[in-house]
């Protein structure tokens, strides 16, 4: 994946938008991430996010979540632990992808679980194994250094306590994405950031029904979540 090419527009632009005021742009990004089935998703996601400014129907988006303003060249994603710009985006996912890989390997291994569940919780730890391989190679493809892999810690003592365990992060893991997909500047990364946040979405999803809770617990629209509410949930399963 080659990175895409940002001259001739302001910086402080992000790619939502400027997908948003550029019918060009926008048509070839839904190509990209799906056709024009994703249309009404995009839509969906420029209202959960929030722009910053009018799009070309002069239609005004919902006003920006916390920590995802795109306004200033400076403004602040709450990743800037992770690297500049979309590089820390994209490390910042990028851990979050290494957590939920060795969480599964460790249930997997728990011995807790069996037939259908066990199975679900194999796809689920295969899924995010290859979210940590794409997002690697992506950021590897734009110049930049993967972070390194955690250390984790994580209670997997019971069954219920585990699934209820695995239901929060990826809830966690669906609102990351959305809480900075309004930040991202370069296409190809929002466009590798959308179609994960779906998989999570739906890993979701599921762990809540298994649960006997709400399938999407936010109602018609998912809620995002700001870095700093990501990484103080997850600080306890790394270890020191």
């Amino acid at each position: 994946m080659e990175p895409t090419q940002t001259e001739g527009r302001d910086a402080s632009t992000g790619a939502l938008d400027e997908l948003a005021n550029d019918a060009a742009s926008r048509s070839k990004f839904l190509r990209m991430v799906g056709g024009a089935g994703a249309a009404g998703a995009f839509s969906l996601l420029l209202a959960a996010c929030g722009s910053g400014k009018k799009s070309a129907s002069a239609t005004t988006a919902a006003p920006a979540a916390t920590g995802t303003s795109t306004t200033t060249a400076t403004a602040k994603t709450g990743t800037e632990q992770f690297g500049a710009g979309d590089l820390g985006i994209a490390n910042y996912a990028l851990t979050h992808e290494y957590l939920e890989a060795e969480f599964y390997k460790e249930v997997a291994a728990s011995g807790l679980f069996k037939g259908t569940q066990l199975q679900l919780i194999k796809k689920f730890g295969d899924s995010e194994r290859q979210h940590v391989d794409a997002l690697t190679a992506l950021i590897k493809s734009v110049g930049g250094k993967p972070a390194p892999k955690p250390k984790t810690q994580f209670p997997i003592d019971n069954a219920k306590s585990v699934l209820k365990l695995a239901a929060t992060v990826e809830n966690l893991g669906a609102a990351a994405y959305l809480g900075q997909a309004g930040n991202i500047k370069d296409k190809k990364i929002l466009a590798a950031a959308l179609s994960i946040h779906t998989v999570e979405a739906r890993h979701a999803s599921a762990l809540n029904r298994l649960l006997g809770m709400d399938a999407s617990p936010d109602g018609a629209f998912s809620k995002p979540a700001t870095a700093d509410e990501v990484l103080k949930a997850v600080k306890p399963f790394i270890a020191a």
